[in-house]
């Protein structure tokens, strides 16, 4: 469960408007929505995050999220075989449902297990990335324990109507179709699009030959519109309906084995709507939104599973901006947001009918900067839960500006919680048995760093040292011939370092990089955490910018996987493996026609690696692709 930040900029978001107290000190372009209750300049953020435009998911080509959050520093990606598979990430080597997920605002972490399915996740629609490192709970509440990933989807501009389509082709049957239409005038502005994309596949299993294939319908809309000149209104929706090919798992080796006639059926909904109306000249604004989810799974891998989620979530938020220029030429902000959640869950395992909880949140937080050179940013967080002890969390982080070396200096600390999911609380299945009585995880973390830029701007380099430490972990143990859930009773340490360089060659050569070491101390083993990864992006511009071609290239060191066996007593048993170090190389190219039409091409594991992301799992060889994009 979290709680949400009920503001942004039209520009990045268009969800509810920022305030004209700040808008003066705000370049909209480079805002971190995700960074506090109301936006903050980048420059002025403290806490670790990153950042991927829709301009860099262009330029690479790159069709799911799960593929561009492969650079982020300290963010790993795990994709369960063919496109379209259950993919996963985690952040400073934590459980995939410590990582919350925003769509918009809205948040779409499912409930069932309390973690995102980036299997399905296109990028056809999306403006922006952002990637937040380390406990967020007093912004975000339960599930923020890790980090906060926050995708938004590209809004419309007030300048007329536009159109766009691109269609694509390439191996193993795969076909894609994207629709955009958006536009605005004075007081309104609007974008709808529409993604369709399916794939024959390939083989995942070692055994047999058959293909595991991938459907997917993604629907999404926005529209933002001036009610008067103090109150604006918005509203989004997304509907993503996609069908994948899975096969079974054989329980003597811990592996995929071939099974034809196996799916896994998903769709999601998520909506959401918000007044904002400001007041005295901008300097107090109320914010009022509410928000819908809903989440069906269709799963026929072995055995039909069918399970149905949903989640209501409405907020009421006021901000006041105030200025003291006398002292330290400040300027500062107060934020108070009130929260109510419901959840509920029910699936075809369970005969208990459908679970149900509430939450009701309390946040206060406290922006501040001094001399235009330091940043402040305070939150705490009280949560009342049903079925939980109650909560309390809090977040500091702060920035400081060294114009004369131009470099800046952030740091941040926190407190997350993590609450069971439904199937922790219930279980899912007959040999898997819930255990209601679990306490939620907690994590304490920190981090400092300095991003130092050098020659004009031409070079910048954020080197951040992180340090956490997770309580009460959630971990298997047995019950008997089953599998159920506790508490750990030791802790869980993790500390390392995370890189990100941004170096501009020429005006038309670019390089990106990133580089994340992990080290981790547990009574339990870490899993999918390798203690090394990196990426390298090159980008080349041609013809005065009528082309580009490009090379990227993503390192993932060797890591520990859970493999499950079953014993010739019917109960499973989890043993460690070790996953081998793989490197993947991409490269692509595009030509601009005319100023509508742009032809472009990639090819995929260029150097045919031979790797596995989950163990048992194949992952696709070299693969290609052409296209045309079309602007009107």
């Amino acid at each position: 469960m979290s709680g949400k930040m009920g503001v942004t900029s039209l520009v990045a978001l268009g969800l509810l408007g920022t305030t004209g107290a700040y808008a003066e000190d705000l370049n909209l372009d480079e805002v971190v929505v995700s960074a506090g209750l109301t936006p903050v300049d980048e420059e002025k953020v403290g806490r670790a995050y990153s950042v991927v435009t829709g301009e860099e998911l262009e330029k690479s080509q790159i069709k799911y999220v799960a593929d561009a959050l492969r650079s982020v520093p300290g963010v790993i990606v795990n994709r369960t075989g063919s496109y379209g598979g259950l993919t996963s990430i985690r952040i400073r080597g934590s459980e995939t449902n410590h990582v919350l997920v925003l769509i918009d605002d809205i948040e779409a972490t499912e409930n069932a297990n309390g973690s995102f399915d980036f299997g399905g996740l296109q990028v056809a629609d999306i403006e922006r990335i952002e990637v937040l490192r380390g406990p967020q709970s007093a912004l975000y509440g339960s599930d923020a324990v890790a980090g906060v990933v926050h995708i938004i989807t590209k809004s419309g501009r007030r300048d007329g109507n536009h159109a766009s389509i691109k269609t694509e082709t390439g191996t193993d049957g795969t076909a894609l179709l994207d629709l955009g239409m958006s536009g605005g005038h004075d007081r309104f502005d609007y974008a709808f699009s529409g993604a369709f994309r399916r794939t024959d596949g390939f083989n995942i299993s070692d055994d047999g030959s058959e293909d595991d294939g991938d459907r997917n319908v993604t629907l999404n809309g926005r529209i933002n519109a001036d009610l008067s000149d103090n109150v604006k209104f918005s509203g989004s929706a997304r509907y993503v309906d996609r069908k994948s090919e899975v096969d079974d798992t054989n329980y003597t080796t811990g592996k995929a084995t071939d099974a034809a006639g196996l799916y896994s059926k998903t769709k999601e909904f998520y909506t959401g709507a918000g007044l904002t109306w400001s007041l005295m000249d901008d300097r107090f604004v109320q914010k009022l939104k509410g928000e819908y989810t809903n989440v069906e799974s269709d799963q026929n891998a072995g055995g039909l599973y069918v399970a149905k989620t949903e989640r209501t979530h409405l907020s009421y938020q006021g901000t006041l901006f105030f200025d003291s220029p006398n002292f330290a030429d400040a300027k500062h902000s107060l934020t108070g947001e009130t929260e109510w959640e419901n959840e509920s869950f029910e699936d075809s395992y369970l005969n208990n009918g459908t679970q149900e909880r509430n939450l009701y949140g309390f946040v206060a937080e406290y922006q501040g900067q001094y001399w235009d050179k330091l940043f402040l940013n305070t939150a705490v967080r009280y949560d009342i839960n049903d079925d939980f002890k109650n909560a309390f969390t809090y977040s500091t982080s702060a920035a400081y500006q060294i114009n004369e070396t131009n470099s800046r200096l952030h740091a941040s600390v926190g407190k997350g919680v993590k609450n069971p999911s439904f199937y922790d609380q219930f279980g899912s299945y007959s040999s898997f048995v819930g255990n209601p009585d679990l306490k939620p995880e907690s994590s304490i973390g920190w981090d400092f760093g300095i991003k130092q830029a050098m020659f004009d701007d031409r070079f910048s380099v954020d080197v951040t040292y992180f340090n956490q430490t997770l309580t009460d972990a959630i971990v298997s143990c047995s019950a008997g011939a089953s599998t159920s859930l506790c508490n750990s009773e030791g802790e869980t340490r993790k500390q390392g370092i995370e890189v990100a360089a941004d170096l501009a060659v020429t005006d038309t050569l670019h390089v990106k990089a990133s580089y994340s070491y992990l080290h981790t101390q547990s009574g339990t083993t870490i899993y999918r955490a390798p203690r090394h990864s990196g990426s390298v992006q090159v980008t080349q511009s041609l013809l005065d910018g009528k082309a580009h071609v490009f090379a990227d290239a993503v390192f993932n060191g060797s890591m520990t996987d859970n493999v499950w066996t079953l014993t010739p007593s019917w109960s499973y048993v989890a043993s460690p493996v070790t996953l081998a170090d793989y490197a993947v190389v991409n490269v692509g190219a595009d030509y601009q026609i005319n100023d509508q039409v742009q032809l472009y091409g990639r090819v995929e594991n260029l150097l045919d690696a031979d790797y596995q992301e989950v163990y048992g799992y194949n992952t696709a060889g070299i693969t290609g692709y052409i296209g045309m994009k079309a602007d009107f």
